[in-house]
C-alpha cells in the first residue's frame, strides 16, 4: 500500500472514531463563518458601534465585542473614529 492510501486510511479511521468531536468542531466552524458574514455585512457601508451592531443582529455586545477584536487582529474590520465614547468599526477594505 503506498503512503497516499496509508494516509488516507488513517484520516479516516480518525473521523469516524473521533466522529462527535469531528461533528461539534464543523457546527462550530459553521456558525463562526455564518457569524462571520453577518457582522461584515452589518458594518459594509456604514461604521457602527458595537452596541449598534448588537442590537442589528440581535447578539449580546461581549460576544460582538469579541468577534470584532478577532477581526481586527485579522485586518478584517479597521477601526473609524469614536462615536461618543464608542470605537467606529467598518469592514477592512479588500485586497
Amino acid at each position: 500500500m503506498s503512503n497516499a492510501k496509508e494516509r488516507t486510511a488513517l484520516l479516516k479511521r480518525l473521523r469516524e472514531e473521533n466522529a462527535e468531536t469531528v461533528g461539534r468542531t464543523q457546527a462550530l466552524l459553521k456558525e463562526q463563518k455564518r457569524v462571520q458574514k453577518l457582522l461584515c455585512q452589518t458594518i459594509r457601508e456604514k461604521s457602527k458601534t458595537v452596541p449598534e451592531i448588537a442590537e442589528a443582529v440581535d447578539m449580546p455586545t461581549h460576544e460582538i465585542l469579541w468577534y470584532l477584536t478577532a477581526f481586527k487582529k485579522y485586518d478584517i474590520v479597521i477601526e473609524d473614529g469614536m462615536c461618543g465614547d464608542y470605537v467606529l468599526y467598518k469592514r477592512a477594505e479588500e485586497k
